[in-house]
């Protein structure tokens, strides 16, 4: 590790990969043997979403605003399991993740606690756990990276499709993407053939992450009034840049002055 390294607090290598923690003003950081922060979290705050593509990510709130099942892939320090399972007390999260050493420092490190009946983590392969989970849950939340890349076990178009498969009537697939990706606009392609067309991007704050929702059914073409009223709500509700994310919804999607056409 070069940059974070002085600021270095853990540091293990397993088979599944080389697992770092630095910590520097306040903030805890994971990494996967370099200086990529694949996690981040405020000390003083560790429920909160420090990193700005994890509160994108949330923007399936827009169209769900009371989803009940979560399955995650990819567990890193564990930021999101931990937003919804602080914020969002009716639901149920079962976290996979391929790493037993990502598990073990996010536990020691992030805050992350042990299973109980609202939160589970399972050590396992992701893609082999949703494939043999069909219509299992309302949101489907897809981070899996490793030092370099995503994952390819879950970016190809039979795990995009057993995603879809794993969703309830009206489930939400939410994906990180790497925009800077030579492989980006391929996996963005893929959703969308198993999504038959019903998904959107949104470029999350920070410059290169995209995130992909893909919709088990169209949410209707949402007038943009509707969702800036919704947005507002949210906002209201969670303290999260919703209004930014509704409007973020322009930038890459089909769209006309009163509708996003999805």
């Amino acid at each position: 590790m070069g940059f974070f390294a002085k600021w270095r607090i853990h540091k293990a290598v397993r088979a599944g990969g080389q697992v770092e923690v630095s910590e520097k003003d306040g903030i805890r950081r994971m990494h996967f043997g370099s200086d990529t922060v694949q996690s981040a979290m405020r000390i003083n705050d560790p429920c909160a979403l420090e990193v700005g593509y994890t509160r994108s990510m949330m923007a399936f709130l827009l169209f769900n605003p009371d989803p009940h099942v979560f399955l995650m892939v990819g567990l890193g320090g564990g930021s999101t399991a931990k937003w919804v399972h602080q914020y969002l007390p009716a639901a149920r999260t079962t976290v996979v993740e391929i790493n037993p050493e990502v598990v073990s420092t996010a536990r020691a490190y992030f805050q992350v606690p042990q299973d109980e009946e609202r939160l589970r983590v399972l050590i396992g392969d992701g893609a082999h756990y949703v494939e043999a989970h069909p219509h299992s849950c309302d949101v489907l939340m897809l981070d899996g990276y490793n030092e370099v890349a995503q994952s390819e076990a879950l970016s190809t178009p039979e795990f995009y499709a057993a995603c879809r498969a794993a969703l309830k009537p009206g489930g939400i697939l939410v994906v990180n993407l790497w925009g800077s990706d030579k492989r980006y606009h391929e996996y963005v392609d893929r959703i969308s053939a198993c999504f038959g067309g019903v998904f959107l991007c949104l470029p999350a704050e920070q410059r290169g992450n995209v995130i992909v929702f893909g919709f088990e059914r169209s949410p209707n073409m949402p007038k943009w009034d509707d969702l800036r009223e919704r947005a507002r709500r949210l906002e209201v509700q969670y303290g999260m840049e919703f209004v930014r994310f509704a409007e973020g919804f322009r930038k890459l999607n089909l769209h006309n002055d009163k509708r996003l056409l999805v």
